[in-house]
């Protein structure tokens, strides 16, 4: 259950085909070595900052994978014309199509956007922090973000299970405004195993995001729920 909640809350919206990004662009030169990644990767400290998409993410997108899943995800812009993702929302439309009522919630650390707890069944909790990041956009139509994220599982009764989990996303624009998205994700040791480490584990996915209309309230019974419990 623990890996699939990891690939569940940490999956973030990826693409591809489209134009063709820097050679030495270290995101692009990343994507090409999976599934053979290892840690340290090319990445920063967040340092309390949200991962921005461009502009075109802005708006609800109907979402299916490559496995037949299908949700809805939300971008928003703030104040400062930033359009971030709402993680919380994002993430429990994810989580609750692909685990059900295992999910029983997610919550934004209101003083960290780079935090999340996600409410399990049997009182389990998942404590998820990214440590690392880096985005590019090597054309207008092409964006890549790569985020390293440190996930605690906590179950009664049970000591708490570390690993940290790098998701490396590659979208794309295409002429009639939808997303073609590419995901990259591996699993690597709990921080004690050393900070040069290889991944234990992987996953790849392709994604499709149709746009949603904007006017109204486009939100089904699961986004009302996820969007309503963050307050």
């Amino acid at each position: 259950m623990a890996r699939a909640l990891v690939i569940a809350i940490v999956a973030l919206l990826l693409a591809w085909p489209g134009t063709a990004a820097a050679a030495d662009d270290p995101l692009v030169g990343r994507l090409d070595q999976w599934p053979d990644w290892r840690l340290p990767a090319p990445l920063a400290r967040p340092r309390g900052a949200d991962l921005v998409y461009p502009d075109w993410f802005a708006g609800a997108w109907q979402v299916q994978d490559s496995e037949g899943t299908r949700y809805t995800v939300r971008f928003r812009t703030r104040a400062d014309g930033a359009v971030v993702g709402e993680r919380a929302a994002n993430a429990f439309a994810v989580g609750r199509a692909v685990l059900g009522e295992q999910l029983r919630a997610v919550q934004d650390d209101p003083a960290d956007p780079n935090r999340q707890l996600a409410r399990l069944a049997d009182d389990g909790l998942l404590d998820s922090r990214v440590i690392g990041r880096r985005s590019t956009t090597p054309a207008p139509d092409l964006f890549l973000a790569d985020e390293l994220s440190l996930q605690v599982l906590h179950q009664p009764g049970q000591p708490p299970r570390l690993s940290r989990v790098e998701t490396l996303s590659r979208y794309a624009r295409q002429n009639d405004g939808s997303i073609r998205g590419l995901q990259r994700q591996a699993v690597y040791p709990p921080p004690d195993a050393g900070l040069r480490v290889a991944a234990r584990s992987s996953h790849s996915s392709t994604l499709d995001l149709v746009p949603l209309p904007q006017s109204g309230d486009t939100r089904g019974p699961m986004d009302a729920t996820a969007a309503d419990q963050r307050g």
